[in-house]
């Protein structure tokens, strides 16, 4: 298993920050950065930053090395699909292959209404997703590309230059059976989300329904990995996690053992308390984490785990 760790730029990141956690993460043998793709943090957040995804991928894809960068995930309703498709092959064209293509149904209501997007009901958006990796597929990999669906179409479109990685892999993130079947028609990677959640109700989850997923488009399971999504607080000392749970519980107006209590499936602990866990992680299946520490202390999570990624 390897390690990913999560960027939230609703939370307020300035680009300097998702920089350095970016090159911190590739020094310390994670494997990806991944950015969420929303567009605001709340409706009353007019004093928080929030760049933008895509922008942010291709600015990271020139200033990061060997670390791969994706969303997870894009929403499919953002951006129409064959422009996304462009985008995608841009960024992985200038990340010289890097880029990993997360997607999903898209979900924050607040979104949609504040830039005037339609916001249909669930299975509605994740059949808009089935028809946005139709597209995304059809343009990377045909010399001109048509698809006539019900939400979205393209007529001979063409997207050039392609994607460098021959396939570029996709990620599909969820957790319903029926995203999990897109998943197993499109993807080469599930990523179980519902990060708060505790852990192995959710691996068991996963391990029961992507096999039959898998078994419904007729696809050998073995050939579609699993993600994790998870929330962890890890410092070298007990002491500095009471004092990074009791600064990040402040901020919401509580203790830092209320904050954690809110927080079930929150690994909290040491490097080696949290490397256990992880292995055992590993060992029911999950071939990558994706890892989001407290905001603002993003830094010190990754520095504490640098010899539990190199071990994994």
């Amino acid at each position: 298993m390897d390690l990913g760790v999560q960027v939230e730029p609703q939370f307020g990141f300035s680009y300097a920050d998702v920089v350095a956690i970016a090159r911190e993460g590739e020094s310390s043998h994670f494997r990806a950065l991944w950015l969420s793709d929303h567009l605001l943090l709340g409706p009353d957040a007019v004093a928080t930053d929030c760049l933008e995804a895509w922008t942010l991928l291709a600015a990271l894809a020139v200033d990061t090395k060997t670390i791969r960068i994706g969303p997870m995930v894009t929403s499919q309703s953002y951006r129409n699909p064959a422009l996304l498709a462009k985008i995608a092959a841009g960024v992985d064209q200038v990340s010289g292959g890097r880029l990993e293509f997360g997607v999903g149904a898209g979900w924050k209501a607040a979104e949609y209404k504040a830039y005037g997007y339609a916001f249909p009901d669930a299975p509605t958006r994740v059949t808009q997703l089935v028809e946005t990796l139709e597209i995304c597929t059809r343009m990377w990999g045909e010399p001109k590309a048509t698809y006539r669906g019900t939400h979205y179409r393209i007529e001979e479109a063409l997207c050039a230059p392609k994607p460098l990685q021959k396939p570029l892999p996709i990620w599909v993130g969820g957790t319903k059976p029926r995203v999990m079947r897109v998943a197993a028609k499109y993807a080469h990677w599930f990523n179980m989300s519902d990060p708060s959640n505790p852990i192995e109700p959710r691996i068991a989850d996963l391990n029961r329904l992507l096999p039959a997923a898998c078994k419904a488009v007729s696809r050998d399971f073995a050939t579609l990995k699993r993600s994790l999504f998870i929330q962890v607080l890890a410092a070298s000392t007990r002491r500095e996690i009471d004092e990074i749970a009791g600064e990040v519980g402040s901020r919401a107006k509580m203790s830092g053992a209320d904050w954690r209590k809110a927080r079930p499936g929150m690994i909290v602990g040491t490097p080696d308390e949290v490397g256990t866990r992880l292995l055992g992680i590993a060992a029911a299946g999950i071939d990558h984490a994706n890892i989001m520490f407290p905001y603002k202390f993003e830094l010190v999570g990754v520095r504490a785990l640098r010899g539990v990624a190199r071990s994994l």
